[in-house]
């Protein structure tokens, strides 16, 4: 590349922790770090890199025990890939705030509830009480096959004593990170994209509420400060 890795990662920094385009991204090198790129160069350094970041996330999590926590979450929103409407369906660890899997999907039915509710049993087991979801009728039958030891707990609104908050929460950032940029051009770079951001959410942003630590750090996954910025450096 033309450009140092230092750069790369700001950019891909500015883009995934903040509620930025790729032209403002090269707008803000420019201001800030006096380094002039393209919108077009942001785009292939966020492409390149996302293969990088997809296998440090499923080598990391892959021993991690969340048997313990005591919910896990499901929920769905919806996005636009090339003009159409897409159901982003997400999965979440109460605890610890991890994303644990999403599936994207043009459909909102059971066979893609299936296929999140699978993807996590697959590699997280199942949590030792319950998982939370709305009312959707498609969440009954995978929560019944998949998860048969924990409760199926099916939340009405905001105001029931158990709910989906948490959730919500991330749906909001997440749709704050996603409205500034209108959609997505593909059904690929929209995966692309979103597993790149949930990797930037789960293991390099530290979270407040978590006491500064990232949910992966809370979730047992065991890396430095220094190790967290060589993965990029490095990528």
């Amino acid at each position: 590349m033309r450009h140092p890795l230092h750069i790369v990662l700001h950019a891909l920094t500015y883009y995934f922790c903040g509620n930025s385009t790729t032209r403002k991204v090269a707008q803000t090198l420019h201001m800030v770090h006096q380094v002039k790129v393209s919108h077009v160069t942001v785009s292939k350094w966020i492409k390149r890199f996302t293969p990088v970041f997809k296998k440090i996330a499923d080598d990391r999590l892959l021993g991690v025990n969340l048997c313990d926590s005591d919910e896990w979450h499901f929920d769905e929103t919806y996005i636009k890939i090339a003009g159409k409407d897409y159901y982003l369906w997400l999965a979440f660890d109460a605890e610890t705030r991890l994303v644990l899997d999403f599936h994207l999907s043009p459909n909102r039915n059971s066979s893609s509830a299936h296929s999140l509710l699978a993807s996590c049993r697959k590699k997280f087991g199942q949590p030792r009480s319950a998982i939370i979801s709305d009312r959707f009728y498609a969440y009954q039958q995978p929560a019944s096959l998949f998860f048969p030891q924990a409760k199926h707990i099916r939340v009405k609104d905001f105001d029931d004593l158990i709910n989906n908050n948490v959730l919500e929460a991330f749906n909001g950032q997440f749709k704050a990170w996603y409205k500034p940029k209108r959609g997505f051009n593909s059904f690929e770079s929209a995966n692309r994209l979103i597993a790149t951001y949930i990797f930037f959410y789960n293991f390099i942003r530290p979270h407040s509420s978590l006491n500064g630590l990232t949910p992966a750090q809370v979730a047992g996954v065991n890396y430095s400060e220094k190790e967290r910025f060589f993965w990029l450096l490095g990528a």
